[in-house]
């Protein structure tokens, strides 16, 4: 049997977004397809491939490492926030001509040809596993800083986060919430594969293979579980400002009367 080929893939989350637009018009090379969320070129020969999302992920496909690092040099200047987290992953693609079927195994797949459409499903759901990647880290901690405060709270009775930094905590959790809403898009099955049915079954095989709808479920239900530590915490602040309000009126009252007998 002859020996099978391969193509390396790597993904890669560079920051939280990319401005695809202004990216594809400063670039200086045609797309093989794109939309206003993504593009998707072929290079030297269509030797090697690169997907870029606006998620801020982007993926190589036969990439040199010097290559790679000069694209990851240049792309950060249509970046909106630099992401300081090492989340990346590598997979690759087999073309073995003597198979009559796709065989998908943890860190490669198997195919019996290759052509834009295969690399554009293999490595969309790449991405998509490595943005996931990314969500978790953030959602993570979240729920770590929280547990920090409800175990503040079982042990003395009270929360010593100020007002403003509660406020600033609860913007960045529905920052991170309506981040991820905003790129719901990410798990809808792409366009190619609705009347090609090779294609379809290939991606419903990668989807499950990266667990890529179980862990978005499971995204949402800690992000649901933080949202609900904050109905708490705002609750057990409102208790303290009204309490405080309370006293407030206690002394200035009290300080009316005192005036009172004095003057009189």
């Amino acid at each position: 049997m002859e020996k099978a080929n391969f193509i390396k893939i790597e993904a890669i989350q560079i920051a939280e977004a990319f401005n695809i637009k202004k990216l594809r018009a400063e670039f200086g090379i045609v797309p093989h397809s794109s939309s206003p969320s993504e593009i998707f070129y072929t290079l030297t020969n269509k030797k090697r491939y690169l997907y870029i999302f606006d998620y801020g992920v982007v993926v190589f496909a036969n990439f040199t490492p010097r290559k790679k690092n000069e694209f990851i040099d240049f792309i950060k200047s249509y970046a909106s926030t630099i992401v300081d987290l090492e989340l990346f992953e590598e997979y690759r693609i087999e073309i073995d001509e003597n198979i009559t079927k796709v065989i998908i195994k943890n860190d490669y797949v198997t195919v019996p040809f290759i052509d834009s459409s295969v690399l554009k499903i293999v490595m969309l759901n790449i991405a998509q596993s490595v943005a996931l990647d990314y969500y978790e880290a953030l959602t993570d901690d979240l729920i770590t800083s929280s547990k920090k405060y409800i175990q503040e709270l079982e042990h003395r009775g009270k929360l010593s986060i100020s007002k403003k930094n509660l406020l600033k905590y609860i913007g960045k959790v529905l920052n991170v919430k309506n981040s991820i809403v905003d790129n719901l898009y990410i798990l809808d099955d792409p366009n190619l594969v609705w009347d090609n049915e090779e294609l379809h079954l290939l991606n419903r095989h990668l989807k499950a293979n990266f667990d890529i709808n179980p862990r978005f479920k499971d995204l949402d239900y800690r992000l649901d579980i933080v949202e609900d530590n904050l109905r708490l915490f705002t609750d057990v602040l409102n208790v303290r400002e009204s309490s405080r309000l309370e006293w407030i009126v206690i002394i200035l009252i009290f300080l009316e009367i005192m005036i009172a007998l004095l003057f009189h």
